[in-house]
């Protein structure tokens, strides 16, 4: 029984860390963003102000940053949880039949 305490304690902690990974990733993703758009939008107006080329890089990582967002901050997370439960379950009710 004792193990099995300590089995559920390493997987939340597991988790847990997995999630800190996640957040830590996102908010390293969206610091870099935060310091690198503006210096190529100042970049961009002191060498060729008559061509505005800096927001496609802002465009284009702007998307991948929501992206990455919607997967860390729970778009489809609720749905991939409650999968994950529902298949724990029917496995230990096939494992109870057996």
């Amino acid at each position: 029984m004792e193990n099995l305490s300590f089995n559920k304690e390493n997987l939340a902690y597991e988790k847990a860390a997995r999630r800190v990974q996640e957040l830590k990733k996102f908010y390293g993703n969206l610091t870099s963003y935060c310091l690198v758009i503006p210096f190529l939008l100042i970049l961009n107006l002191l060498t060729s102000p008559e061509h505005l080329w800096f927001y496609w890089p802002m465009l284009g990582w702007g998307i991948g940053l929501a992206a990455h967002a919607a997967n860390v901050f729970g778009i489809g997370k609720n749905w991939e949880e409650k999968k994950i439960q529902q298949l724990m379950e029917e496995d230990q009710k096939n494992k109870n039949l057996l």
